[in-house]
């Protein structure tokens, strides 16, 4: 059965016969009957998992496009002159940099607050005395919390989650990112103890299978992927002021069994006609809209040149080159900056390993700035967060797209990239890491071995020659050079899954050119009230100000000024 349809029998039975809210500020889920006898728990799997991993344009463009993907260092806006050959691009590169209520409040707050009632109507129904109660649809929700939650906290910080599906609580407390990290390590042990060596949810008429697009209703897999989640955080917040579940989660997780050899990917709908209502995907935004084609990062482009990696020509296409003329500006604040913005184009090729007079050509004059390059050959990654200033210098053609694959417009016929929920590649880089940290016991370059193989496999290669000859092909050097290793091909193989990249930038530092700053904003943009620091965190939807003052206010005052600078609980 196709996921489309999928969704659309849940979003219909959920539409006719649950009644749930829009905004858990305001007021919490009242759990409703269902009326139907022969409904079955599987109609709404599809929905749950639609919704926080493939939804539709608003979030994906307004969140991921112009937040999390720019703050992980993979995705970079700030060009002149339209890779389609229309007008100059319309980004600047600090859009999403500089605060803008609108795109946080569409794309991140409402979208990631508005989904706790479907989550909620979904464990009421199957859990306990719920109408299709079956605990082991229950066990798949209580995973999906936990990736969900993860996800709100590591956005926001502070979040309302003790009280957040209470129908007795109309205004839920804000909960500090420790609360929320032990409370998902509670869902998940409960998940896991429920699933135990069971292999499949429901029966009969009711049995998952395709309605499950993630594993195709497999409970195993599910528990494998309820470990690696609980790895992940234990990992996220060792070391954290006032945490003592770490180390016990850790070797908990690994024990149990996390992803070895699955990954849980949510495979879009490539026959998608509502990108508005149903579901979307990257190549939505990048061809529906003009002017608004984002580039792969000089991070991004450089990490993967450096050591040689099969997955550079798979991530990212080579920029179109060609004879490419930058006019010097004659007038305005410009005309001073000129000399440092040429330099600051010349030492971009030169970082990316291009080659004067060999990969490229370089003629200037008093009036304008010539570079050619042989077309469709050189990888170049556009730098993060530019400064509109020097916008006019950084032509579209002399930087890298990402691949077909990730741009691929929906209703084509042709294949879409997954959308990452977690890796088996991330789950061994997360078992090296722990060996490394001292958490756990074995050898980390072996499970670090098995983490490339599996990244790569993803994008239908595998570790070459040259790249396991070079320092990122096998996990030597001191504690922090194994650690940045693990960081970086963590951050790799969460390549297109922004959030988690970002979260892996925030709490280890690496990979440090994915450390996005700025003391020149002339060059790197400032970004208004960032003056230059890291993006930590997105601001609160506008609206909780008026609808859950005091409880926001409170959390505001115990995890510091509601702005994107303020450093979560996990990344101090």
């Amino acid at each position: 059965m196709k996921n489309r349809i999928l969704i659309l029998y849940g979003s219909l039975f959920l539409a006719t016969v649950l009644s749930c809210t829009d905004d858990f500020d305001e007021i919490n889920i009242q759990p409703d009957a269902l009326s139907a006898d022969d409904i079955s728990a599987k109609f709404f799997v599809t929905n749950i998992q639609q919704k926080l991993l493939r939804p539709t344009m608003v979030p994906l463009w307004f969140g991921d496009v112009i937040h999390p993907d720019q703050f992980s260092g993979q995705t970079a806006n700030g060009y002149s002159g339209h890779s389609l050959g229309l007008d100059d691009h319309a980004w600047n590169g600090d859009l999403g940099w500089v605060y803008n209520s609108f795109y946080t409040d569409l794309g991140s707050w409402d979208w990631l607050a508005g989904y706790n009632s479907d989550l909620t109507s979904y464990l009421n129904n199957v859990g306990e005395g719920g109408t299709l109660e079956d605990e082991m649809y229950f066990a798949l929700g209580l995973i999906m919390k936990g990736y969900y939650y993860q996800l709100f906290t590591e956005t926001f910080g502070m979040i309302p989650y003790t009280e957040a599906s209470d129908p007795d609580i109309k205004l839920p407390k804000y909960d500090d990112q420790l609360t929320v990290y032990k409370g998902i390590i509670a869902d998940l042990d409960q998940a896991i103890e429920i699933i135990g060596n069971n292999t499949e949810a429901g029966s009969g008429f009711g049995v998952l299978r395709e309605n499950d697009v993630i594993f195709k209703g497999n409970m195993q897999n599910w528990k494998q992927a309820a470990n690696s989640l609980k790895l992940r955080i234990a990992l996220r917040a060792h070391g954290g002021a006032g945490e003592d579940f770490s180390t016990t989660a850790v070797s908990e997780a690994i024990s149990s069994g996390v992803l070895a050899d699955t990954d849980a990917l949510f495979e879009g709908y490539a026959d998608e006609k509502d990108i508005w209502g149903g579901s979307s995907s990257y190549g939505d935004v990048w061809h529906n809209f003009s002017n608004s084609q984002w580039k792969t990062t000089e991070a991004l482009i450089n990490i993967l040149k450096t050591s040689a990696d099969p997955r550079l020509t798979l991530m990212a296409k080579p920029a179109v080159g060609g004879t490419i003329k930058i006019t010097k500006p004659t007038a305005g604040d410009g005309v001073a900056l000129i000399a440092d913005h040429v330099a600051f184009v010349k030492s971009t090729l030169d970082d990316s390993g291009l080659v004067l007079d060999t990969d490229y050509t370089w003629v200037e004059t008093a009036a304008d700035l010539t570079i050619t390059m042989p077309e469709n050959t050189n990888y170049v990654g556009l730098p993060s967060r530019l400064s509109p200033k020097i916008k006019g210098y950084m032509h579209a053609k002399m930087f890298s797209d990402p691949a077909d694959i990730i741009t691929q417009k929906t209703n084509e016929g042709k294949p879409l990239f997954p959308t990452i929920l977690m890796t088996s590649a991330d789950s061994h880089f997360m078992i090296a890491e722990a060996i490394v940290k001292g958490l756990a016991t074995g050898d980390a370059n072996t499970y670090y071995q098995l983490g490339l193989e599996k990244a790569m496999a993803i994008w239908n290669t595998a570790p070459t020659t040259e790249f396991l000859e070079s320092t990122m092909g096998s996990l030597t050097g001191t504690m922090e050079e194994k650690l940045e290793k693990i960081a970086t091909q963590r951050w790799l193989a969460n390549y297109t899954n922004g959030y988690e990249g970002w979260a892996i930038v925030r709490d280890t530092g690496y990979p440090a050119s994915a450390v996005i700053t700025s003391d020149n904003n002339d060059i790197i943009s400032f970004a208004g009230e960032m003056n230059g620091k890291q993006a930590q965190r997105l601001r609160y939807g506008t609206s909780v100000y008026s609808s859950n003052t005091t409880n926001v206010n409170a959390a505001i005052s115990a995890q510091g000024p509601d702005n994107m600078t303020t450093k979560l609980w996990f990344a101090k």
